[in-house]
């Protein structure tokens, strides 16, 4: 693939031209040369776009799509497609299908479907088999076939001798192992933030406690283990305070929030609109500013979209019974930018990679081209007509959002809106 990218501005501190409103030229998947002004004489594609700015590509630790099982909610092809245009080059896709991805043959599959696209798939094999928190998968087959970490989506590990196990093995060959931080007893059938508006509303309240007691339990497994812990989608004022402390104490933890998390509160609730029933649910304000505070202070690893189809019979229906999940790639960029700067949303998009083993490659000459292409001025209100997943549950429809992607350049190739 090749091509020159024309007046774009870079944003990546790791460039030597980051900020600058330069031309990149691509050769063979390449990055050739940038300079202020670069000819075209071997008739390249050329790339013109308004405001364009480029970054490093962005990386999604937590994506569902269904296949195999739910090709209703999302393919892998058209969920990959949806990743490019949303400006992400590489996605960590959660185990969730029908069945589980939970063997060598499973990552196997899913990574034979995802080739020659522009966004890169890493799969998560399931921690236990079929996820169902009883025995383990077989983890060590499936980091040999391409796993990057092991985790059983939104699924706690209720056994603590199962997690302790899992942490030891796992560290046998440096792998990475996820726990869903809710205790389910006492989260038990609650289907909200256990607060003032989930009793306002008559809705099973699912307390922040069940979050910590599970975040805590795990923590102290992880010192006893010297482990390697991923906790995904964390959501309260002490979560973060717990991990902030286990950092400082140097155990090997990350966590991640989802977007939503960060900027809607449960007084979205006050219609039941299924849109917003999210695992964890939205908390109040006051646990979306320390969410935030964490976030740039580093207690907080990275974001991700936690983004999951749900097919509109499994959403269109009463509160208690409608299924958890947001999609989140088309509203990603647009929606950290209500909240941080144009550096800082590009920054919390390119973090998480060297926890997973993902390669990061700069803006430099030499380098593999893996950029994201976008806009970050404008506001608009998101709609079903920027939507390109399959199922078009999003907890963003109608929110003001700013800034838009075009698109990627990545894996040799180029994809735009």
């Amino acid at each position: 693939m090749n091509a020159l990218i024309k007046s774009a501005t870079i944003v990546d501190s790791k460039s030597d031209f980051h900020n600058e409103t330069v031309d990149i030229l691509i050769e063979k998947g390449r990055i050739a040369k940038i300079s202020k002004r670069i000819s075209n004489p071997n008739n390249y594609k050329e790339i013109t776009l308004d405001n364009l700015h480029v970054s490093q590509g962005w990386f999604d630790s937590s994506v569902s799509f269904g296949e195999p099982g739910y090709e209703e909610r999302e393919t892998i092809a058209n969920g990959l497609k949806t990743a490019a245009q949303s400006g992400f080059t590489a996605v960590a896709l959660n185990a969730n299908s029908n069945p589980a991805i939970d063997s060598y043959a499973d990552i196997t599959f899913v990574k034979s479907k995802a080739q020659d696209k522009a966004t890169s798939l890493y799969p998560l094999g399931a921690l236990t088999k079929a996820s169902n928190g009883k025995d383990l998968a077989e983890l060590y087959d499936m980091k040999n076939a391409g796993a990057i970490a092991f985790y059983d989506y939104q699924k706690p590990i209720g056994n603590p001798n199962l997690m302790k196990i899992a942490l030891q093995y796992a560290s046998n060959f440096g792998g990475l192992v996820c726990s869903f931080p809710q205790e389910s007893k006492i989260s038990g059938h609650g289907v909200a933030n256990e607060h003032i508006n989930s009793t306002q509303l008559g809705l099973k309240g699912n307390p922040a406690l069940a979050e910590e007691l599970q975040i805590a339990r795990d923590l102290f497994l992880l010192e006893y283990t010297e482990g390697k812990l991923h906790i995904p989608t964390i959501s309260t004022a002490k979560s973060v305070e717990l991990i902030r402390a286990a950092k400082a104490k140097k155990l090997d933890v990350t966590c991640s929030v989802a977007i939503h998390n960060l900027m809607i509160t449960d007084d979205a609730l006050d219609g039941f609109d299924t849109r917003y029933k999210v695992l964890p649910p939205l908390r109040t304000q006051k646990d979306c500013d320390a969410l935030i505070e964490g976030l740039k202070d580093g207690t907080i690893d990275m974001v991700t979209t936690d983004h999951n189809p749900i097919d509109i019979e499994d959403k269109k229906i009463e509160f208690d019974y409608a299924k958890y999940g947001t999609i989140g790639l088309e509203s990603a960029f647009g929606a950290l930018q209500t909240i941080f700067t144009t550096k800082k949303t590009v920054s919390v998009l390119n973090q998480g990679k060297s926890r997973f083993g993902i390669a990061e490659a700069s803006i430099n000459v030499g380098e593999v081209a893996d950029l994201s292409l976008f806009d970050p001025n404008g506001e608009y209100q998101f709609s079903k007509a920027d939507i390109t997943s399959r199922s078009k549950n999003s907890a963003f429809l109608g929110m003001k959002l700013k800034g838009r992607t075009y698109g990627v350049i990545a894996n040799n190739k180029i994809v735009l809106k």
